[in-house]
């Protein structure tokens, strides 16, 4: 799809559960096709669902989002736009376009299942607009109360898909769809078409199985807003598990905030919920930025998009090998990693990271007290009498070891290991060249039990 400058997209989670990674692609592709061409990112909080919606899981949608790094421009909620809703809905009435209907889900189930034994597709019929006023006050005084149905006009919806190119449907093979309920509560499309409508969303990007309801959206943004003022629409595949399943709010192993706890990176997380399933192979990335460089809409592919939930972990490990300090130096300041020699130590310890909380240990290592591992006290002891004086820089490593080498005719790992384990306890870690000037003379001495 070409986005024109300045594409207002949105993504508008239910607050009914936690937001899962595959929420995450969609509002990964909304946030980067806006911020790609100086557009804005709106965040819509569908909770007209009063029973099932709460602050919390709106509370923790945003949480997740910002720890993906997505900044909306605008929050909204449908909840505090009813009065919206229902002018609409009044205007949609006043012209014939909403009307009506008083079947129950019984008697409309008994007439599917009549049409489908007769080979009928089981489209409704519009009967309730053959009722009279007559008709309709008998059965309000039987106790009825109506639903509202859009009257759909019978020809075919036609749309450039920004994923799935030339799309149509011939919503003559489609019910007019029951916009609000008996109740007098909205489904999803009406308020959701309104809101695209008042809040100027010109791209709808979102999940495959919303191409089904395309077409109907499509008419009621031409009843709404008059012809041709429908955004643009793009349907991405859905990330599926191994298995072909598809993810769910109620299946917790990956909802972002799971997969935060973990120590999973947001960074990778984007990565693979952007790019899996596309023609771009999943790859660290230091930014969201670079990702949406290479983002495009029109890499996606058509089919289902399979990841594994293990490359989450060797991705988060990736990432942080490309991390820069600026990155990171807030996280590293939260475990008082502060001071002159903090980007030396991140550049040190990056590479040996699974997960961040990793740096903990590393600094304990460098800074704190630890429990030295001495293989050969005489050979520790020697080599500490031949550290050189301070400053030291990266080069104190090569220049003390060359030493260490020609006063005991040590060479390969059985110099090198002795002193590695004294210096950090540790079978194997960071270039010692890099962590040597960081540990620094005091340190090094005590640890080589001298």
């Amino acid at each position: 799809m070409s986005l024109m400058s300045g594409p207002v997209v949105r993504f508008a989670p239910s607050p009914t559960g936690r937001i899962h990674i595959g929420n995450a692609r969609t509002a990964l592709l909304n946030y980067l096709a806006a911020a790609r061409l100086g557009g804005r990112f709106v965040l819509r909080f569908d909770d007209t669902d009063l029973a099932r919606s709460t602050d919390e899981f709106a509370r923790s949608i945003e949480l997740d989002l910002a720890w993906l790094g997505i900044a909306p421009h605008l929050t909204v909620r449908q909840s505090a736009r009813i009065a919206l809703y229902e002018q609409a809905s009044e205007t949609l009435k006043a012209r014939g376009l909403l009307y009506p209907a008083y079947e129950t889900a019984a008697e409309l189930d008994r007439r599917r299942r009549l049409k489908q034994a007769r080979g009928l597709p089981p489209v409704y019929d519009r009967a309730a607009l053959a009722l009279t006023d007559a008709d309709r006050a008998k059965l309000e005084a039987e106790g009825r109360r109506p639903h509202w149905r859009f009257r759909l006009e019978h020809k075919v919806v036609e749309w450039s898909d920004g994923v799935r190119g030339h799309c149509h449907i011939d919503c003559a093979s489609l019910s007019d769809p029951v916009l609000v309920r008996e109740d007098g509560s909205f489904l999803y499309t009406l308020p959701s078409v309104i809101d695209d409508v008042d809040l100027g969303i010109t791209d709808v990007i979102r999940g495959e199985d919303h191409v089904t309801n395309t077409a109907v959206q499509i008419q009621l943004f031409e009843a709404l807003a008059g012809e041709g003022r429908a955004p643009r629409f793009a349907h991405h595949n859905l990330l599926v598990d191994a298995s072909g399943g598809g993810l769910s709010k109620r299946s917790g192993a990956l909802s972002i905030a799971s997969l935060r706890e973990s120590g999973v990176e947001a960074l990778a997380v984007a990565a693979v919920a952007v790019l899996t399933g596309s023609s771009d192979e999943v790859h660290a990335v230091g930014s969201l930025r670079e990702l949406g460089q290479m983002f495009d809409l029109a890499h996606i592919s058509r089919n289902a998009a399979k990841f594994d939930p293990d490359e989450l972990q060797s991705l988060t490990q990736k990432t942080l090998h490309i991390l820069d300090f600026e990155s990171v130096r807030d996280r590293l300041a939260l475990h008082d990693i502060v001071g002159a020699h903090a980007e030396a130590f991140w550049l040190a310890v990056r590479g040996n990271l699974g997960t961040f909380r990793d740096v903990v240990d590393w600094w304990r290592v460098v800074a704190g007290d630890i429990a030295p591992v001495i293989e050969d006290a005489d050979f520790c002891r020697v080599a500490a009498g031949l550290l050189p004086v301070e400053p030291w820089d990266e080069g104190v490593w090569g220049a003390w070891t060359n030493a260490v080498k020609a006063a005991t005719g040590r060479k390969g790992k059985a110099l090198f290991h002795p002193l590695r384990l004294a210096l950090t306890g540790r079978e194997q870690g960071p270039e010692l060249a890099r962590l040597l000037p960081l540990i620094g003379h005091s340190r090094s001495v005590v640890r080589l039990g001298a």
